[in-house]
């Protein structure tokens, strides 16, 4: 099977550019070519652009890869030597276990997957795409064998409303996490409503209770999080304060507006308290279509929490990191944890020696503040705790 790059990027830009298409690109399921993403809204960055197409003499052939022997030996990535010549994307995959499927490094997708710069939302793939590994220019690369087929097609093909593209990483790992905010700086703090009194006089209150409140906004909004001020993160390289843990309560509803206003807590994961703050519901709607990359500059820095208070760390935890955007750090951006702080007995003398840090697996990065990033621990090969280190990834494979 050959496909001509000239064919289908001009046939696709002629559809992307006609005014039907504009109308209906929210929801048309245009075709995956090539790693790039878009993060979600709560921390919104510019959209990563899309390795540029090989521009070098004639119009790039794709054409099958049959050796995966030889397409290791010749790749610029770390390719496996058991990587499928095609693997069919199943419903709950994520981009990063279909990365694992074809690298050793999942995070270097964007430098193995064929890129057109004619599709302007090139990096979603779906259930039942058939991904090849193919010859581009020599080099081996990853498209959509059904590519060049769909776009002769009707742009309406397996276009659905219930369609989705695959994530990037296991959302199910991150919606207990999501559905509350989880950080506070030093002003929202102080600025944040707050449980003055409850209504019955009790210590503590649960579900359906009723309380009263100070400092709500004029015209305040009906639903709001209920939430204790928990732990400082305090950054362990400088001591600067970023910011203050908000430990979710429940949601309250808001019944009288006042000086002094009255609530009930609708709901409740734990006793409310007098002196607890009142924040917006976070609307934030989390969208995983990112990819994995890695950061646009050399970045270092430690795992200074970590969510529900684990010591080691396994797979699939949240973290919060000690840099965030202002250290170029954006959702997507992959790391690799490093295992800090060993030390052994010299068998020849009395001293202890400082150990090397090693490679304990990767995290990634899924949500932004200027100083503070959460993220998504990938793989664990070895045990990981807080104030353990984390650095840019190497393109050297992980070992033992």
């Amino acid at each position: 099977m050959v496909w001509k790059y000239s064919d289908f990027a001009q046939t696709h830009f002629a559809r992307a550019h006609s005014a039907p298409a504009r109308a209906a690109s929210s929801r048309l399921r245009l075709l995956p070519v090539a790693a790039a993403l878009v993060l979600m809204a709560g921390c919104a960055h510019p959209p990563v652009e899309a390795p540029p197409a090989e521009d070098a003499g004639p119009p790039p052939v794709a054409t099958p890869v049959t050796d995966v022997g030889q397409a290791v030996a010749e790749s610029e990535v770390s390719l496996r030597q058991d990587a499928p010549l095609v693997y069919v994307v199943k419903k709950g995959d994520t981009l990063w276990a279909i990365s694992g499927h074809f690298l050793d490094n999942p995070w270097q997708w964007p430098e193995l997957w064929y890129a057109n710069g004619q599709i302007k939302n090139p990096h979603l793939i779906y259930p039942g795409d058939r991904l090849r590994l193919v010859w581009v220019n020599g080099k081996p690369r990853l498209t959509d064998e059904d590519f060049g087929r769909i776009e002769r097609m009707s742009p309406q093909i397996r276009a659905t409303a219930e369609e989705q593209p695959i994530p990037a990483i296991p959302i199910d790992a991150l919606r207990d996490f999501l559905q509350h905010p989880r950080v506070l700086t030093s002003e929202q703090l102080e600025k944040a409503p707050y449980i003055l009194e409850f209504t019955e006089g009790h210590i503590a209150i649960g579900q359906n209770d009723g309380f009263f409140a100070r400092g709500l906004p004029k015209n305040a909004q009906t639903d709001w999080e209920v939430a204790q001020p928990g732990s400082r993160f305090i950054d362990p390289d400088n001591g600067k304060l970023l910011g203050y843990e908000a430990i979710p309560v429940g949601q309250a509803r808001l019944l009288e507006q006042g000086e002094t206003s009255k609530l009930v807590l609708d709901t409740s994961e734990r006793e409310a308290r007098i002196g607890d703050r009142l924040l917006p519901l976070d609307q934030d709607n989390f969208d995983a279509s990112f990819f994995p990359h890695p950061p646009t500059r050399p970045v270092a820095g430690r795992i200074i929490s970590v969510f529900d208070g684990l010591i080691d760390i396994p797979i699939y935890s949240v973290v919060v990191l000690n840099r965030g955007s202002k250290a170029g750090l954006d959702p997507g951006t992959v790391l690799t944890i490093l295992q800090a702080g060993r030390s052994a007995k010299d068998p020849y003398g009395d001293s202890r020696k400082a150990l090397p840090d090693q490679a304990a697996g990767d995290l990634m990065v899924f949500k932004t503040t200027p100083e503070l990033s959460y993220a998504l621990v990938m793989r664990a090969d070895r045990p990981t705790r807080v104030l353990d280190r984390f650095e840019q990834p190497s393109a050297a494979k992980h070992r033992p």
